[in-house]
């Protein structure tokens, strides 16, 4: 999908999204196409990802946890962009509730950040920024959800220095699963009441 108004889209570009499309996603992250932000760029593509969750045993937590979504967007001008430092801009946005161990623990900024930079290390990138936001809600009156709400907000954007995008798609599911607390792949959470053989 392209900005309103664009001509057609430019062979490194479509070959950009293609590649967006062919990365392996973990089954518990939802992976979709949606309407990307206008003129930001002459050309622009995003994709939402949300994480799906166990459905909880009926029992209403006291801490909110689990909960992550987010988006990727690229960005495309075939003239460049001095900002940018290239032609492909990648945009991350990831939000997750998360527990309030973790939400009041000073080192949570830097934490969540290294889980993006170490993503992003095979990658080829250029101009990494962004920040990392905690914040803790509390609920009153008739509002349904937990009583206390904490959550971690990452944004960042850095430059592709190719066209080939899957892995950066993987990395930014990978982050979004670091944030929504999944395991790593490939191991099990063990149930409460599990015994070890």
């Amino acid at each position: 999908m392209t900005s309103p108004g664009a001509c057609a889209e430019p062979v490194d570009f479509r070959s950009a999204v293609d590649s967006m499309h062919q990365a392996r996603i973990r089954p518990e992250i939802e992976v979709g196409s949606i309407r990307p932000p206008q003129r930001l760029a002459p050309y622009s593509h995003a994709l939402g990802a949300e994480v799906r969750q166990p459905e909880p045993d009926g029992e209403v937590p006291t801490d909110s946890e689990g909960s992550a979504f987010g988006r990727l967007i690229l960005l495309h001008d075939p003239d460049g962009h001095e900002a940018w430092n290239g032609t492909m801009r990648l945009v991350a946005f990831v939000q997750a509730e998360v527990e309030a161990a973790l939400a009041t623990d000073p080192l949570l900024p830097e934490v969540a950040w290294s889980w993006l930079a170490e993503a992003l290390a095979d990658t080829e990138i250029t101009a990494l920024g962004g920040t990392v936001t905690s914040t803790t809600s509390v609920r009153y009156g008739d509002i349904s959800g937990p009583p206390r709400a904490h959550q971690l907000e990452l944004r960042a954007s850095w430059t592709a220095t190719g066209i080939a995008l899957a892995g950066h798609v993987e990395a930014f599911c990978e982050v979004l699963s670091s944030a929504a607390g999944l395991p790593p792949t490939g191991v099990t959470n063990l149930g409460v009441g599990t015994t070890a053989p």
